[in-house]
């Protein structure tokens, strides 16, 4: 979510970075390379070594850009006792400014990214993870039409399943990136949603933890994502992603729901393209085409059967390009696009969520 917004993929670059060295926006911003979880192996690097006592005291400059926030976190109607609690001790934290300019492009194939972010381990932690919640995940779906199975994915891509939910105090890391200047304007923005979600009571500075990024707990929410999406499903008065599942499922929920969610549909399934003369040109989300239409272009299931079910629209995916997988996906698929920009992250979400209900 993110959900969330496009940024919740501090976390989960961190995490694959970390598997590949040892070897989770809104749509309008602009994507990442690949943002690609990996089994959640090593947490995120902790505050300690980013906010360590041997930094320098803050520049005079990051302190008057600190003044003139707090002026606009007043003047937009934040309280002064939270603009005191959350940004009193502020300061830069080199540690989120070097993983923001060293985001590495990944290079895994898609079956190599499958193997990382969907494997056997995480389909069997999901199925247990299921049924162990099955009261309230079941609660969940009846009210926000959304199967049970992609949230329960979704929470294990993110931070498998609340075990990995970052490292980084949320408001220094966003102060950190909104006063860095090369997205200024929208961690800013970021950061003064994060001040009114201290300012409601669900959450206090120091346990406000997430990302580098500021994406924030069990489900990875950006502030701006908390604020139209978060629920409080326990009732308790807080939408604590953090220590409640309850709140935290409930909240993948209704951003997938709110999103356009079809519960009718599931989301896609792989298929077969004609050995020969297969046209490549309508292979974009932008193209959608009646499943018989497909079939007419010579495409099957996996097992040779022809295309079947309702006739819904379709839009042909082909993560690698013409010769890898093929994938006929509906709107559901652009959905969880809008969770995360990344085809590899959408087809891993819905295989993920297909396994875990498989029967």
């Amino acid at each position: 979510m993110g959900v969330t917004g496009f940024w919740r993929f501090g976390l989960v670059a961190v995490l694959l970075a970390a598997a590949c060295t040892s070897d989770v926006a809104e749509v309008e911003k602009p994507p990442p390379a690949v943002p690609a979880p990996a089994p959640a192996a090593e947490p995120s690097p902790p505050p300690a070594k980013a906010e360590g006592p041997e930094e320098e005291p803050p520049k005079p400059e990051f302190l008057a850009w600190l003044a003139a926030l707090r002026e606009e976190a007043r003047a937009k109607g934040i309280g002064q006792p939270t603009i005191e609690a959350a940004l009193s001790d502020v300061k830069p934290i080199p540690r989120v400014l070097e993983l923001d300019r060293a985001q590495p492009e990944f290079k895994l194939t898609y079956r190599q990214y499958m193997d990382r972010v969907a494997p056997g381990s995480r389909v069997e932690k999901g199925r247990l993870k299921y049924k162990e919640h099955k009261a309230l995940l079941d609660a969940v779906a009846k009210k926000y039409g959304v199967p049970a199975r992609f949230v329960v994915a979704l929470w294990g891509i993110e931070t498998d399943f609340g075990r990995v939910t970052g490292g980084f105090r949320v408001v220094p890391a966003l102060a950190t990136l909104a006063y860095d200047g090369r997205r200024s304007a929208f961690f800013k923005g970021e950061l003064l949603d994060a001040l009114r979600i201290l300012d409601g009571g669900h959450v206090t500075p120091k346990t406000m933890i997430g990302s580098w990024a500021g994406a924030m707990g069990q489900v990875q929410f950006m502030p701006s994502s908390f604020l139209r999406y978060a629920e409080d499903w326990d009732g308790d008065g807080k939408r604590d992603l953090w220590g409640s599942t309850a709140d935290a499922l409930a909240s993948a929920a209704n951003y997938l729901s709110k999103s356009g969610w079809r519960a009718e549909e599931n989301w896609g399934r792989e298929v077969r393209l004609p050995a020969e003369g297969f046209a490549e040109a309508k292979t974009d989300l932008e193209t959608k085409l009646p499943m018989s239409a497909w079939a007419k272009r010579g495409i099957t299931l996996q097992n040779g059967k022809p295309v079947a079910g309702k006739d819904l629209n379709a839009s042909l995916v082909l993560p690698e390009g013409p010769g890898g997988a093929a994938f006929l996906v509906n709107d559901n698929y652009r959905i969880i696009m809008k969770w995360n920009r990344s085809h590899f992250f959408a087809l891993a979400a819905g295989s993920l969520a297909d396994r875990i209900g498989a029967k």
